[in-house]
């Protein structure tokens, strides 16, 4: 498969933490992340039913015929930042709504926003009536563009090792649960993109993380079985529910936690 970015024309609109969320959200709800060096999620993780023991968090012990060779990325939490404290108060301030019921909303709502079946302003409007309350064009416009700026920081750490990856011939594959305005924004800054065979922005695909569709979608544009990609997302629901398609799942903690777990693997070391 060439080097293209795969979409369906959907709806513009848009979503990924620092912050409670339940989706980018490259995903929904958050989950207790452990600490590096006691994370299960350090070592690479056979599917439930391909284990080699009855243990589907075992770590992957693979032979050539089954061993990944295909790299599916999460962005948000892993490459990019989540959602930053400073932006979650710019946020709420540019809302004018008290912060606990504005969180409730904004999550509440979000997954239907990052799957692409709502506008960015839609999405708004919803988060207003859901509090009972109205933002006007120019406050709903001041509310994504702050909204995009919050979601706006990079790993340049990962960013390296995405490089280094695609210089050495690997494939890799992304697969985010975003917003369309910040997907554009993303596409508009960020030339690292461009090392991604396959970019599934959840807006575009009609699918958002952890549904299964938003793999399958992955797989079917990558071309391949779920066996040969190893999935790496910093939230365990999303492993799980990869891992529950017959995707390897890696769960994401740090990048030198990553780059051990790849060299460990004779096709995905960078």
């Amino acid at each position: 498969m060439n080097d293209t970015t795969h979409h369906t024309n959907r709806p513009a609109d848009d979503g990924p933490d620092d912050s409670p969320r339940h989706s980018h959200s490259d995903d929904p709800g958050d989950t207790l992340r452990t600490p590096p060096g006691d994370d299960p999620g350090d070592t690479l993780r056979t599917p439930p039913g391909d284990s080699l023991s009855d243990n589907p968090g075992e770590t992957l012990r693979t032979t050539p015929a089954t061993a990944p060779d295909i790299l599916l990325f999460d962005m948000f939490g892993v490459i990019a930042r989540h959602q930053s404290a400073a932006g979650r108060v710019r946020l709420v301030a540019a809302a004018g709504v008290p912060e606990a019921p504005f969180w409730e909303a904004y999550w509440g709502l979000r997954q239907p926003y990052d799957r692409g079946d709502v506008t960015g302003s839609g999405y708004w409007r919803q988060v207003a009536d859901a509090l009972g309350t109205g933002f006007g064009t120019k406050q709903v416009a001041r509310l994504i563009e702050t909204d995009i700026a919050s979601w706006s920081g990079i790993d340049d750490t990962m960013v390296t090792l995405i490089g280094e990856l695609a210089a050495a011939g690997r494939r890799i594959a992304l697969l985010s649960n975003i917003p369309e305005e910040l997907a554009v924004h993303y596409e508009e800054r960020h030339a690292w993109l461009k090392h991604f065979q396959v970019r599934a922005f959840s807006c575009r695909i009609g699918h958002a993380k952890p549904e299964p569709g938003a793999y399958r979608w992955c797989l079917d544009a990558l071309g391949t079985e779920a066996g040969r990609v190893l999935f790496v997302d910093d939230r365990e629901e999303n492993v799980r529910a990869a891992e529950a398609g017959g995707l390897r799942g890696h769960l994401f903690t740090t990048p030198a936690a990553l780059r051990e777990a790849l060299r460990k693997e004779p096709h995905l070391s960078a």
